[in-house]
């Protein structure tokens, strides 16, 4: 990949072990639903991807299911909570699309879970509306991610836990952006269904997970043969799920100073003006998102790309469409929800990318001050 490369939460870099994986799987072939040998080595691999992502996440690996990615992992189990009871829904405010609309796609009542101008999720808020929840509203469904794919910030997803489970609720946690950062283990979080996605952390694209606890019950959404132990059908993508299970693996093992370089990054752009959103809250060692006033988004994500540093505006999940944040305008900053910037590094990334975007963006600054400047012709 050549340039400089900052946009880990779109999509990281393809790391060379789950090329392999992948390369490996592809050359064996074989359904892992068939009983001969090519077909129970294609089910092995799965059967020991299961493990290790079970790893990554936390909880048995029989309660792994592999999905085509996030989206549908995420779908999955607010489908799931629906069909069996719930009728209300509480949404994060600054949840990622695919649950937001997952959500709304059900038809119910879709609440959202208020957060504060770090972007952190306002516990009282959740504590007070379950104590009066309706027993005409079915089951109390709560879906908090771990950590926010724009800002980093990391919400209190264990408190979160705790006040659900004394409404006897389901807490759904999209753990996509986090998984393969920081320590994910959905037993300690107390989440009842949890989601990661392969091409965060360095596998390949198309293939996720979900892991669900004692408290959920997962309803089979798509039918045909009895795949993922009944819960999802379909031939399972043994490329992609062995691709995952080697990222996963080369994920818990990582080590570098992203945090530390991005900070001093961001001290840098401080002075000259910029804003940093919700870093007064616990964020992800590997995100940056940071807004210049009055000066657009789209205008910043093609100055840095001309400079040789990719970066993104916001989320980068609606096909190219640059459009304001509704994470930002969730935390009361919607006049800078159309000029934040995401920055996000990653396995692969080093200081000298951190100082490089760092100096591009204040060189693309400069000449947009001056331009403002500049009297008309």
């Amino acid at each position: 990949m050549s340039g400089i490369y900052l946009d880990y939460n779109a999509s990281a870099p393809v790391r060379p072990q789950a090329v392999e994986a992948v390369a490996a799987a592809l050359a064996a072939g074989g359904n892992p639903s068939s009983v001969h040998a090519v077909g129970r080595a294609a089910r092995a691999r799965v059967e020991q991807a299961r493990t290790e992502v079970a790893a990554l996440v936390g909880g048995p690996a029989s309660t792994v299911v592999f999905t085509s990615g996030g989206t549908e992992a995420n779908a999955l189990a607010i489908e799931s909570a629906v069909a069996t009871g719930s009728k209300r829904l509480i949404v994060g405010a600054t949840e990622h699309d695919s649950v937001l609309e997952a959500a709304k796609a059900t038809g119910l009542p879709v609440e959202l879970l208020p957060v504060d101008a770090q972007g952190v999720s306002d516990l009282d808020w959740l504590r007070e509306r379950l104590a009066r929840w309706e027993p005409g509203d079915g089951r109390p469904f709560v879906a908090l991610m771990l950590a926010n794919n724009e800002t980093g910030v990391v919400q209190p997803v264990r408190g979160a836990s705790e006040i659900v489970q004394e409404a006897d609720g389901w807490l759904h946690v999209d753990a996509i952006q986090a998984a393969g950062k920081i320590l994910v283990d959905s037993r300690l979080l107390g989440a009842d269904t949890l989601t990661a996605s392969a091409h965060k952390l360095g596998g390949p694209q198309g293939v996720g997970a979900l892991t669900f606890g004692p408290r959920a019950t997962l309803v089979r959404r798509l039918h045909g043969g009895g795949q993922e132990r009944g819960r999802r059908a379909g031939t399972e993508n043994v490329p992609g799920i062995a691709g995952f299970a080697a990222a996963a693996r080369a994920a818990l093992s990582d080590r570098n100073d992203n945090a530390a370089w991005r900070d001093a990054a961001a001290e840098r752009l401080k002075a000259e003006g910029a804003i940093v959103l919700g870093d007064g809250a616990p964020r992800l060692p590997n995100t940056l998102c940071v807004a210049a006033p009055d000066h657009p988004a789209e205008l910043q994500v093609m100055a840095l790309d001309l400079a040789g540093v990719m970066v993104s505006a916001g989320s980068a999940c609606s096909s190219g469409k640059v459009k304001a944040s509704h994470v930002l305008s969730a935390m009361g900053h919607a006049d800078l929800a159309g000029c934040a910037i995401r920055v996000s590094g990653g396995w692969a990334t080093t200081e000298s990318d951190w100082a490089a975007f760092a100096d591009a963006w204040i060189e693309m600054r400069t000449r947009h001050a001056a331009r403002r400047r500049a009297p008309a012709a």
